[in-house]
């Protein structure tokens, strides 16, 4: 096992309770992983700020980053295909590749799920490990670019994940000023579900987190949630 792909896939995950309570042992299994010094380094800063201050405000950030702004997607397809119907072909092919090594997507993610994606990259056989990081690292490539234009002290911190990911890749990570289309994201709860209500078609679960804004759609009760907080009426 890679445990410095299962590292980057823990800490890429959604920050929920469960992340939180882990994180004393991520942290420590960043030290002991192999990881560069400059990536251990950022990758400790970064769950350091996971585990730090109000939970509510971790999940604004994270839902704020990756579930609202299509730029930053961690869907690694939703860079290269969009709502295309020539995505559906590329997650066959890539759940195909899962199901051949013996590996089950369990919950509802979808095959380019980064996070899941590098899940599978830890037990993967080295070979095909390799050769799946080597076609994904310009995707990586340009999520990481992407992160770092935005400033923004929670996309800068996530930025340290592929990084690591590109150094495993054998990648010098290409520090990219925004795009074009970042300007064009959209970056509120009602442009995202007009952008998503008549999008063609594409294969996977129609009960797709992503597709439904499951947690996009919890933004706003989390705000609700921290305005109640600060009031003292929870």
């Amino acid at each position: 096992m890679n445990r410095r792909f299962a590292i980057l896939s823990s800490l890429l995950r959604y920050p929920d309770e469960g992340l939180r309570a882990d994180l004393p042992d991520i942290t420590a299994a960043i030290g002991e992983a192999g990881f560069a010094p400059v990536n251990a380094r950022a990758l400790l800063r970064l769950a350091r700020r996971l585990g730090a201050g109000d939970p509510l405000d971790r999940q604004e950030d994270y839902v704020r980053l990756f579930d609202r702004t299509r730029s930053t997607s961690l869907h690694l397809f939703e860079h290269v295909h969009g709502d295309s119907r020539n995505r559906g072909p590329a997650m066959i092919e890539l759940a195909q590749a899962y199901q051949g090594a013996g590996f089950a997507i369990t919950g509802n993610e979808l095959p380019d799920y980064l996070p899941l994606f590098l899940e599978f990259l830890a037990v993967a056989p080295a070979e095909l490990g390799a050769a799946l990081l080597s076609q994904a690292a310009p995707i990586i490539d340009q999520l990481h670019g992407r992160l770092l234009a935005r400033t923004q002290a929670p996309a800068r911190a996530y930025a340290a994940v592929p990084a690591a990911a590109l150094a495993e890749a054998g990648v010098a990570p290409q520090a990219r000023q925004a795009l074009a289309d970042d300007a064009t994201d959209a970056d509120d709860l009602g442009a995202i579900d007009a952008a998503y209500e008549d999008a063609p078609v594409v294969f996977g679960p129609e009960n797709d987190p992503d597709r439904g804004n499951v947690r996009a759609s919890m933004s706003a009760m989390i705000s609700r949630l921290k305005r109640l907080r600060a009031s003292g009426a929870l």
